[in-house]
């Protein structure tokens, strides 16, 4: 084969290649993965709403729904390029970003997309396990939430802010929100943490099952604690009466904000056009869980003190929002 032939045959093997890896990458590009939690929870039904809505509206967008132990699991997924969007809560995605506690060898580079609603923190148990308030949990039962989830470094948190050793002064279970409610129903556990919306439909239906009274524990007493070793993180919130049935009283809870992130890695206008379409079919959203209605403007500033991707501060600036 003479050396112009050799020339010619070497560029269309490499324009055939090109033919097949651009297409590749186009839909790779096109794909992206959300990460949420456990199927008991807010997270995995409000993120099969933005996953849907997303591959609907978004021109070339598929978008998928992912299963997981919760808040650290997203955003070490997201470190690892192994998703592009993911719920956090404020507090795991600060440590996160600053690269301590669960993340002191794993730094991640995470922005907020959107601020979404308050998570607030449950302990929950039932008539019969002699359980009124945080100090009773000494000795007892107590499932933390799932490891790798936000629920269990905030509970963790709260037991310390209420002093009381999570190590020493309870017998730790690591379940998922639903695991508990199955633990507590055949009486393996006294009490579980879930921080979540409300309401957390695990938690709806362990108040609904007969011969069952659920009791919700204050701890807003942790607060103070809380915010002075972590910084300004949390808030104190309420979990009004009637929220789940049986439910007599209000619960004075401790709440942190749910986010929507991003890495820094994603394009300015992937990152907007996710935000805007959300935004502007929030009453999709609302139609799939009611927390959704909680997804407003004017928490965008103050929700988050992580910084804003780029696309979404552009689209928030062009609502209004001052940053």
């Amino acid at each position: 084969m003479s050396s112009l032939n050799l020339r010619a045959a070497l560029a269309a093997l490499a324009a055939a290649a090109l033919a097949v890896a651009f297409p590749v990458a186009a839909q790779q590009g096109n794909r992206i993965s959300i990460t949420t939690g456990g199927t008991g929870g807010v997270y995995y039904p409000l993120g099969g709403g933005m996953a849907n809505i997303l591959s609907k509206y978004v021109p070339g967008l598929s978008a998928t729904a992912e299963v997981t132990g919760g808040s650290i699991d997203n955003l070490k997924l997201l470190g690892a390029g192994k998703s592009e969007v993911a719920f956090s809560m404020v507090d795991s995605a600060w440590d996160a970003q600053q690269g301590v506690d669960k993340f002191k060898d794993s730094k991640v580079n995470v922005r907020t997309l959107m601020v979404l609603y308050p998570n607030r923190m449950h302990v929950v148990t039932i008539e019969g396990t002699g359980i009124t308030k945080m100090s009773d949990l000494k000795g007892k039962r107590v499932s933390t939430g799932s490891a790798g989830s936000g629920t269990e470094i905030m509970a963790n948190r709260v037991l310390e802010g209420a002093g009381l050793d999570y190590k020493t002064d309870i017998k730790v279970e690591r379940l998922g929100v639903a695991e508990s409610v199955n633990a507590i129903k055949d009486r393996k556990i006294d009490a579980f943490f879930w921080v979540g919306g409300v309401p957390t439909a695990a938690v709806t239906d362990l108040a609904a099952t007969p011969g069952i009274k659920i009791r919700l524990i204050d701890h807003a007493e942790a607060l103070d604690a809380m915010n002075k070793k972590y910084g300004p993180l949390y808030v104190k919130g309420i979990i009004a009466a009637n929220s789940y049935q049986g439910m007599d009283k209000p619960s004075e809870n401790v709440d942190v904000w749910n986010i929507l992130v991003a890495s820094d890695k994603m394009s300015d206008k992937m990152a907007y056009d996710i935000v805007k379409t959300l935004w502007e079919k929030k009453p999709e959203l609302v139609a799939v869980h009611k927390e959704a209605m909680n997804i407003e403007l004017k928490f965008q500033k103050v929700g988050s003190p992580l910084p804003y991707h780029p696309g979404a501060k552009k689209y928030f600036e062009e609502q209004g929002v001052k940053f």
